[in-house]
């Protein structure tokens, strides 16, 4: 037979990684043993200036993001092509 917790037992802390698909599984089934979850989402990467304390914000960190992925990304052979693709825009 499989018990549940009892506030009187010391619980033991695991920390696990549950798949995206199945979160609500896993969810139910902690409910259903009356063990107590609690979800740690890792924090969003952040590009951080400890000189003004200030970190970039989410719409900068996404184009950062999508161009180390290659994502929107305009190779010139030259600063003069350069200057000449801005110039058209």
């Amino acid at each position: 037979m499989i018990g549940t917790a009892t506030p009187s037992v010391s619980p033991d802390t695991f920390t696990l990684t549950v798949p995206k698909a199945d979160v609500s599984l896993f969810k139910s089934i902690a409910k259903k043993m009356g063990w107590k979850i609690e979800r740690k989402r890792s924090a969003k990467p952040r590009l951080y200036d400890p000189e003004t304390g200030d970190s970039l914000n989410d719409a900068t960190m996404k184009v950062i993001e999508d161009a180390r992925k290659g994502k929107d990304v305009i190779e010139v052979g030259s600063m003069d092509e350069y200057l000449e693709l801005v110039k058209n825009l």
